[in-house]
């Protein structure tokens, strides 16, 4: 199974993008030991259009093109589930295991996502009730994906 996390927006250099790719690199490496063939960030530009709704919508389909016909489609969001890494992992396994051929890890844009793409979500996943910085949210995913991989294949990265 493909991982893959397609966000809005670019991260410039500097030390978070670093973080960001070796967290990226540990996922991919130790995930295709266990059948997860890498771990893709798709960078997709922001739109311009004045209107929000007409933002949401144009960023919006650029996020569903990128999403291959029956993957699990994870959206993050505020009012999304709050899962532990086991759970996150488990889900991740299940999904590998059912032959999805991706999980797609989906971050919008400031304005949100559109109504068409939120209820396309396998599931609606959130890093508790603050409100995060896209980079940061790139990173905990990364840094989640990551243990996650290291849960399934029994490495100790990950103490419970």
């Amino acid at each position: 199974m493909r991982l893959a996390i397609a966000a809005i927006g670019r991260m410039k250099a500097g030390p978070e993008q670093e973080l960001a790719e070796r967290y990226r690199k540990r996922a991919a490496q130790t995930g295709a030991r266990i059948g997860f063939r890498g771990l893709e960030v798709v960078e997709i530009r922001e739109s311009r259009a004045q209107e929000i709704g007409k933002r949401m919508i144009e960023e919006s389909i650029a996020l569903a093109n990128v999403i291959p016909d029956q993957a699990a489609t994870i959206i993050l969001e505020e009012r999304g589930e709050n899962l532990d890494s086991a759970s996150l992992a488990a889900q991740l396994g299940r999904w590998r295991d059912d032959g999805r051929p991706a999980a797609v890890f989906i971050i919008g844009g400031d304005d949100g996502l559109a109504p068409s793409l939120r209820d396309k979500a396998t599931l609606r996943l959130a890093f508790g009730a603050a409100t995060w910085p896209h980079q940061l949210v790139r990173i905990m995913l990364l840094e989640q994906l990551y243990r996650a991989v290291t849960i399934l294949s029994g490495h100790p990265y990950h103490r419970a």
